[in-house]
């Protein structure tokens, strides 16, 4: 018996979930543990979002914006503890530790549950639970996924009604003895009666953890969006609450695909229409600060070129019955990171925006709009930064937090493809990988085969910075942009791509590229952004096999006429963007041999590829010796 719902009131408000046993039975569970005040199961409905947004107004947790200048938009200010990302809390908690694999952080699930199961106790007390029913993927495809979130926090409703499918018609689609992903998310911090709630509720303990083989996610102590919408992928404070973003479409897709056949992978997907009116599909992995929602919304320099918008973040792709590799993007938003993001950067972002959004730790100005460094060339003489205090130009501190977001429909994005919600997926023709790599590297090199592929995604990495842990110039690993995010282990993850070959007739082509090698003075060699086209013509035109390719140890790289390059482009900056150093290359091998030591289960296949490549290597090496 529930100690602040009767159960008459609790049935009452469950209603719509007598036709789904399973739901109503784990919602109870649930209430019986947590005990909130009210209980509200969410419809979905613009009238609910408004009311909610409305309710956070009123409780001083959002901003309403200026209707004039971003209408039907909010800001929330977080904690300033609730802004860092929780990876070491972040756990997998799979039966067996091996299949964790030494990338995760990984817990016996019984002793987890004896960690959680007094942190949850009463973790509502004082609030309302919303009951959050959501679909990852277009609702109907045979791709898309539905889960069960359980939240405290209405400004995750707010953010998984834009992010998500949610409320009645996931109901609608839902049948009885369906499957379903459950989530808990908490911020872990229960009101005594009387108490005055704050602004933005969280907890300094903070739990993120996923039990893969009970397709079950919970999250605990923190408000903010990547660890709250489980759905989505988790990533820095922005991924602690929207359980339906990584920790769902990426940690527990991966291995639902695993045991379905399936990869669920940390890509974007855009549509490419040439002049004469032929589209493709592609698909790209770049780890962060590599250019991903910038090459997801790319406005071509390339007259007659389109390119057109599925996905910015997460595609699911499944072999499709003609032997192709057919991809969706499950997510309904996008949750991006605003710093950086211009009219100049990213026009199609920015228009986005333009209404119908909510803002996080971004700064607000004095005529009640919001702005973050680099969205102007000179920023606003005062604005209201990130923590609601005065700023100027002069300030030591930025006035957006580095990792403010912004969280937009994806409806309202201009570039978007018409077939964003094909619930059959788009037929996907090239899959691309790409880090920041300022030598070495060349700016597109072709695989030979899918296996060879495969070791190339397995392969990506980034050099440090000066701003980042670690050795400068040292190389950081992110194999297939997913370090993060698979939720099992990698070494069978890597087997999980290579196998896919045999469920494909007709594979995409793979790609790695790089926008961001610089010559002996420091200055990229490639002008990036719109005039990334250029590379996307012309693997465009590899795969309906229109343009030519030269060997090498790596890969197929463009002829010396390959590219249809910019106006004025020196011959010079094009034969470095290409020079291959068979003897820096071979230490690199040795450097990735070392990376690749750390896995367990890592596929005797790809320490072939490996060897392969370095006989080349040596082979180009002696031809240059002679």
């Amino acid at each position: 018996v529930l100690r602040h719902i009767s159960m008459a009131h609790l049935l009452d408000k469950l209603k719509p979930l007598q036709k789904l046993p399973l739901v109503l039975r784990w919602v109870k569970e649930q209430a019986s543990i947590l005990r909130p005040e009210n209980i509200h199961l969410c419809d979905g409905s613009e009238s609910e979002f408004k009311q909610i947004c409305e309710n956070l107004v009123d409780k001083g947790c959002l901003t309403k914006l200026n209707q004039s200048l971003r209408p039907n938009s909010y800001l929330a200010r977080s904690d300033p503890q609730d802004v860092a990302r929780v990876e070491k809390q972040t756990f997998i908690c799979s039966r067996n530790e091996i299949d964790a694999g030494p990338t995760n952080n990984w817990m016996e699930p019984s002793k987890m549950k004896d960690i959680l199961r007094p942190l949850l106790k009463d973790a509502m007390k004082g609030r309302t639970m919303y009951i959050i029913p959501y679909c990852m993927g277009p609702l109907g495809s045979p791709f898309s996924k539905i889960g069960l979130e359980i939240t405290d926090s209405p400004f995750v409703v707010a953010n998984m009604k834009i992010m998500s499918r949610m409320g009645q018609p996931v109901l609608d689609e839902l049948q009885a003895n369906d499957d379903f992903v459950t989530g808990v998310h908490t911020v872990g911090s229960p009101l005594d009666k009387g108490e005055k709630d704050v602004h933005w509720p969280c907890n300094p303990n903070k739990y993120i953890v996923h039990f893969p083989e009970e397709e079950a996610i919970y999250s605990y102590g923190s408000g903010y969006g990547g660890n709250a919408l489980l759905g989505k992928k988790m990533l820095g404070y922005g991924g602690n609450a929207l359980l339906g973003k990584k920790c769902f479409a990426l940690r527990i897709a991966s291995n639902i695909g695993r045991n379905e056949g399936w990869l669920a992978e940390h890509m974007l997907i855009v549509g490419i229409t040439n002049p004469e009116g032929e589209k493709k599909y592609i698909c790209a992995a770049f780890p962060s600060a590599c250019g991903k929602t910038n090459l997801a919304m790319l406005e071509p320099t390339l007259p007659g070129w389109k390119v057109e918008t599925v996905g910015d973040d997460i595609a699911w792709m499944r072999p499709g019955v003609d032997g192709r590799l057919y991809a969706i993007n499950p997510e309904n938003g996008f949750f991006g990171v605003a710093p950086g993001t211009s009219y100049n950067s990213n026009a199609n972002a920015m228009k986005c925006m333009e209404s119908g959004s909510l803002f996080t730790n971004v700064a607000l100005t004095d005529d009640g709009d919001v702005w973050w460094e680099g969205m102007t060339k000179e920023p606003p003489p005062h604005l209201i930064d990130w923590q609601g205090k005065d700023w100027t130009p002069a300030s030591p501190k930025p006035a957006a937090h580095p990792n403010s977001r912004f969280t937009v429909p994806i409806s309202q994005c201009p570039s978007k493809d018409p077939s964003w919600e094909d619930p059959n997926g788009v037929p996907i023709d090239a899959i691309l990988f790409g880090g920041r790599r300022q030598s070495n590297v060349p700016l597109v090199c072709e695989a030979f085969n899918w296996t060879h592929g495969t070791y190339m995604g397995a392969s990506i990495s980034s050099e440090q910075t000066a701003a980042a842990e670690g050795k400068v110039g040292s190389l950081r690993h992110d194999p297939f942009a997913m370090l993060p995010f698979c939720g099992y282990n990698m070494g069978d993850y890597f087997t999980q791509w290579l196998n896919m070959k045999h469920q494909l007739t007709n594979p995409p082509k793979i790609y790695t590229v790089n926008w961001f090698r610089k010559d002996s003075s420091g200055n990229y060699l490639w002008p990036g952004f719109g005039e990334n086209i250029r590379v996307l013509k012309w693997i465009f035109d590899r795969t309906n096999g229109s343009a030519s390719a030269v060997d090498t140890p790596i890969g197929l790289i463009p002829r010396s006429n390959g590219l249809d390059l910019p106006e004025g482009f020196k011959k010079e900056s094009y034969d470095e963007l290409f020079h291959i150093d068979p003897e820096k290359w071979l230490g690199e091998i040795e450097e990735t041999r070392n990376y690749f030591s750390k896995f367990t289960r890592f596929p005797s296949r790809l320490a072939g590829q490996m060897e392969d490549l370095e006989a080349r290597l040596n082979k180009a090496l002696k031809a240059k010796g002679q």
